[in-house]
């Protein structure tokens, strides 16, 4: 049965550490695409080459784009200059000369005046304009993407970039930013491949690398997504971002030991946080490495003196569960000296309770322990876990009389009432007082049938009969 029991909990402990990896990632690169699509789009904002690309786009490109009037060339010429030095004049200058018939590239280039001074819903308004004139206009297209993009509007940002590739127009920028607006609406299919084709034009570039990495690892492409981020990591060693990603991807791949290579790299690196921390504790858990996970849980302590004591808690009754007293006593001693008299006084309790089973686990008992429970329930006489402890102290320092206190006690407690009562009659049956104990565990099986209980309480009955 132990054996069982410690192989589901290793699972479970794999699990929780999947899931906690999970919130870290999710706290940083991994986190929804939703939450990293504006500071990603405000990178590519900040591009120089994305600039020198929006701005050169101002020309005319006769072939598949609108016609333009002698007159309309000499304003575009005479605005050229303006558009480089003062936006405002140059916009206001086309506004006193456009008119309503004019050639969708005036409005293209009102629009393009106004993205650049921020007015993006003015912007979006001319180049809405523009399309309506020319449908086929790529570049208009292309920008109402861009806007749409970083406004938000992903549905209408996939619709633009879409209407802009069916016309022989994407680039680099384009496929990109598509696959940003497919990922925050977690649609990670197409998203993936408009970053493909985004890395096809633009090879060099990290954001789209990134968001393919996000891609497939949302879509459990494990291995692809480690491959990636070994890319990633080779060129910018120093993010602990990536570092993150590349953890929860071996946990993914069921490679607990690499993701802890890479979260004790993420600790060498100075960036190491109270989660990666205790998600790599975690880790040496389920591989049975107790010394190891009681050392991360303690550096997890100590870095951030400030948090809540609940999760040091989580590590330590963790550890006691899996029978590793000795590396249990190091973080429960840990949590002493950080946090001494500013524990909370339900976080107290649990550190006792803790410290108490680990001195019955290790046969120490006596006074210690007792006194550690008496604390307990002297804090808070309710607590069932206190009294039931205290009941199996007693009962095993010989004290029948003081176990049956304090398991008459628990009984009076709902949740706890069927292991009091079983516990009961078990001390009464030690003391040869079996027709005391039939009716407690005719109690428990109306509560609570059960089938051991069933045939404990057949014996016992038996042998009370045979004595009257």
């Amino acid at each position: 049965m132990n054996g069982k029991r410690v192989k589901h909990s290793r699972r479970l402990v794999i699990v929780g550490t999947v899931a906690l990896l999970s919130g870290v990632a999710a706290a940083t690169l991994s986190d929804d695409c939703r939450a990293d699509t504006k500071s990603d789009v405000d990178a590519i904002w900040n591009d120089p080459v994305f600039k020198k690309q929006f701005i050169a786009g101002y020309g005319i490109n006769a072939d598949v784009e609108p016609r333009v009037t002698s007159d309309e060339v000499a304003l575009l010429e005479k605005l050229r200059p303006l558009m480089a030095d003062n936006l405002p004049r140059a916009e206001s200058t086309l506004k006193e000369k456009l008119k309503p018939d004019c050639s969708a590239i005036l409005d293209f280039t009102l629009g393009g005046i106004q993205f650049q001074q921020n007015d993006l819903v003015n912007a979006l308004e001319n180049y809405q304009k523009a399309v309506a004139k020319f449908p086929s206009f790529r570049r208009a297209w292309r920008n109402i993407g861009l806007i749409d993009v970083r406004s938000g509007r992903y549905d209408d940002a996939i619709r633009a970039f879409v209407r802009l590739i069916e016309l022989g127009g994407g680039d680099g920028y384009s496929f990109g930013l598509l696959g940003f607006a497919y990922a925050a609406k977690l649609d990670y299919q197409p998203a993936e491949a408009s970053y493909r084709n985004a890395l096809l034009l633009q090879p060099d570039n990290i954001e789209w690398r990134l968001g393919l990495t996000r891609c497939v690892f949302k879509q459990e492409k494990f291995e692809d997504a480690a491959t990636l981020l070994d890319s990633l990591i080779t060129r910018y060693p120093d993010k602990a971002d990536f570092w993150l990603l590349q953890a929860q991807t071996y946990l993914g791949m069921k490679q607990p030991l690499k993701a802890a290579e890479d979260l004790e790299m993420l600790d060498r690196l100075g960036k190491a946080t109270v989660d990666s921390l205790y998600t790599l504790g975690d880790i040496y858990l389920s591989e049975n490495l107790m010394d190891s996970a009681a050392r991360s849980y303690r550096r997890a302590i100590d870095a951030d003196s400030k948090q809540p004591a609940a999760r040091a808690l989580r590590s330590t009754d963790m550890l006691t569960a899996h029978g590793a007293n000795s590396a249990a006593r190091q973080v429960a001693s840990h949590i002493h000296e950080v946090w001494g008299q500013a524990l909370e006084e339900t976080d107290r309790r649990k550190l006792l309770k803790l410290e108490a089973r680990l001195s019955m686990a290790e046969g120490i008992g006596g006074e210690e322990t007792a006194k550690l429970l008496e604390e307990v329930v002297q804090l808070d006489p309710l607590d069932g876990d206190a009294l039931m402890l205290l009941g199996q102290h007693y009962s095993r320092q010989n004290e029948p009389d003081r176990a049956i206190l304090y398991y008459e006690r628990a009984e009076s407690l709902e949740s706890f009432e069927v292991s009091a009562k079983i516990r009961h009659a078990q001390v009464l049956v030690g003391l040869g007082r079996h027709a005391e104990a039939v009716p407690l565990l005719r109690r428990v099986q109306e509560i609570k049938p059960r089938d051991d209980v069933a045939r404990y309480l057949e014996q016992v009955e038996r042998i009370a009969k045979a004595r009257r």
